[in-house]
């Protein structure tokens, strides 16, 4: 099934985006890079949902949870809907 394959592939696209955000964020990346700032303007557009969930003084394990747990939700309900469709 091809929508299933696109879902699948959309989700594992967005929770890839966040994760190297979070990589480039811990491994403190020059953020005046156009890369950087087009992996963080895309993880933002992303996670903005989430953005402010979690708020502990330590920076690197806010910004890991607070574009984390976007990833996650976006694997697992991609890979559920993907299932659902592969199955009609």
């Amino acid at each position: 099934m091809r929508t299933a394959l696109i879902i699948h592939t959309i989700a594992d696209i967005a929770a890839a985006f966040l994760g190297l955000w979070i990589l480039l964020y811990l491994l403190e990346a020059n953020q005046a890079n156009v890369f950087v700032q087009f992996v963080k303007s895309t993880a933002d557009s992303l996670a903005w949902w989430a953005r402010d969930i979690f708020t502990m003084d330590i920076e690197g394990l806010r910004v890991a949870l607070n574009y984390g747990l976007p990833a996650a939700i976006y694997l697992l309900v991609g890979h559920l809907i993907a299932g659902r469709v592969r199955r009609l």
